[in-house]
């Protein structure tokens, strides 16, 4: 075996490497910076390795094989770091995994829209500058009754936005039962603070009553806030105003009401054996002068954050120079403006927004899409693993019903090749990559979450692993 020493000297030079054959034609297709990295990594890392441990194999130091990690280095290194995944954790709104997943028509959007010139702030009927969010206004305000309404780039931009607009410099009310955080550990508290508007708690963590917001209202008062808490539950001895009589109040004191939803649907998930979470139609529905939500939680578009209610505020809105800043691009409006329209026939919004469709998909269908999974799985893997179908639950996710189990089945998986961490791993590895959850020893697919030709690639994936060991 020899020395570190002798191994380190039998180390073939970069230049060595630069010059096979094999390397030479990764150059046809690979920028030779990119070569040299990888190259160069390769022959590093056996180097740490030497050094670290003095039982390298002369295998490693091979320039056949070391062409070969270089080879699988440089393939590495090309390829994208944002990438497809395959999502067989049941978890809708997978926050880590991008939240929602676009329909079709909001693809073609964006395809269109990317491969040319657009009227994004044009109006083609008198020739002149227009505006952006005049491509969605209309169909907002359609869909949810209210006055005006625009988008900017997330929900907590709205809040942001609305608060600096409206509240700058002055107090809000807001109960302290809805102190939420969201993502990220931003908190409701640090995004006023960052607005301007200075923040006037209520009430205590449980009960909130409408006197306490009476109570509080002063000649500084410019503000009524109510925050939907979408990502938590208080349950038991609570109490928290409604909507339509905080809006009420409003209108006594002369201060605009506002909710932050959170996660706003258009869509009543009741109907489809799903708790109901609030709509932003029955928000605007009741009073309120401004809701803001997100527009890809369970709506089911782009990453944004959708602002609707009376024309007097959202036009101030527009004129606050932080609106530049929070603005979305026309990437964003076409898939929304595309989702949107799909709204227009709740049934066709149903089966075509995938995140709608996932929520919303019966039993049955995923009994018989579980089903399907491990047959297939069967077949092709045979004794290597053990192979079950079992009831579960799947998540929402992305802040979104919290409490909300979803009745599902599941493809549980146990391999016996190898154990389940090192499957979960490999699997995680392959391109694409593939998420499932480990649950007792067991690798768990949740078919809810995998989308048409995603069984196919699993499989395949499977396959390979199973054969390698």
């Amino acid at each position: 075996m020899g020395t570190k020493q002798a191994k380190l000297r039998r180390l073939p030079a970069i230049s060595v490497i630069l010059e096979d054959d094999r390397v030479k034609e990764l150059a046809v297709s690979h920028p030779h910076m990119i070569i040299a990295e990888a190259a160069s990594e390769v022959v590093q890392g056996i180097r740490e390795t030497i050094l670290r441990e003095g039982n390298e194999g002369g295998t490693e130091q091979d320039l056949s094989a070391i062409v070969d990690k270089v080879i699988s280095r440089v393939d590495e290194k090309s390829r994208p770091n944002l990438r497809k995944v395959i999502n067989a954790t049941g978890i809708v709104l997978h926050t880590n995994l991008g939240r929602s997943v676009l329909a079709e028509a909001a693809v073609q959007a964006i395809n269109e829209i990317a491969g040319g010139y657009s009227n994004l702030e044009l109006d083609l009927e008198t020739g002149e500058r227009g505006t952006r969010y005049s491509h969605v206004e209309e169909l907002l305000c359609c869909l949810t009754g209210a006055e005006a309404g625009l988008v900017v780039n997330n929900n907590a931009a709205a809040v942001l936005l609305i608060l600096n607009t409206l509240a700058r410099g002055k107090e809000v009310v807001v109960s302290r039962g809805q102190m939420v955080e969201i993502g990220g550990s931003f908190r409701i508290p640090d995004v006023m603070a960052q607005s301007g508007a200075i923040l006037v708690e209520v009430g205590s963590t449980n009960k909130t009553h409408l006197r306490d917001y009476e109570r509080a209202v002063n000649d500084e008062t410019a503000l009524l806030l109510k925050v939907h808490t979408s990502n938590y539950k208080i349950v038991g001895f609570t109490a928290e105003v409604s909507g339509s009589d905080l809006a009420k109040l409003g209108q006594k004191k002369g201060l605009p009401v506002y909710e932050d939803l959170g996660s706003g649907t258009l869509i009543d998930f009741s109907k489809y054996g799903v708790s109901h979470e609030p709509t932003v139609r029955e928000s605007v529905a009741s009073g309120l002068d401004i809701v803001s939500c997100s527009g890809d939680k369970l709506f089911g578009g782009p990453q944004s954050g959708i602002i609707v209610g009376r024309r007097e505020i959202i036009d101030k809105i527009k004129k606050n120079p932080l609106t530049r800043a929070l603005r979305v691009d026309k990437f964003t409006l076409a898939a929304m403006e595309a989702t949107l329209r799909m709204y227009s026939d709740e049934e066709k919004a149903v089966l075509e927004i995938p995140t709608i469709n996932m929520i919303t998909m019966p039993r049955e269908e995923l009994r018989a899409r579980a089903k399907n999974l491990g047959a297939r799985m069967r077949k092709r893997l045979g004794a290597r693993v053990e192979i079950e179908i079992t009831q579960g639950f799947s998540q929402v996710g992305g802040g979104a019903l919290p409490e909300e189990n979803i009745p599902t089945f599941i493809v549980s998986l146990n391999p016996k090749v190898m154990t389940v961490n090192a499957l979960e791993e490999r699997l995680r590895k392959m391109e694409p990559p593939v998420l499932a959850r480990i649950q007792k020893d067991r690798l768990l697919f949740d078919p809810r979450t995998m989308l048409d030709g995603d069984a196919d690639l699993v499989l395949s994936h499977l396959g390979k692993i199973m054969e390698t060991g």
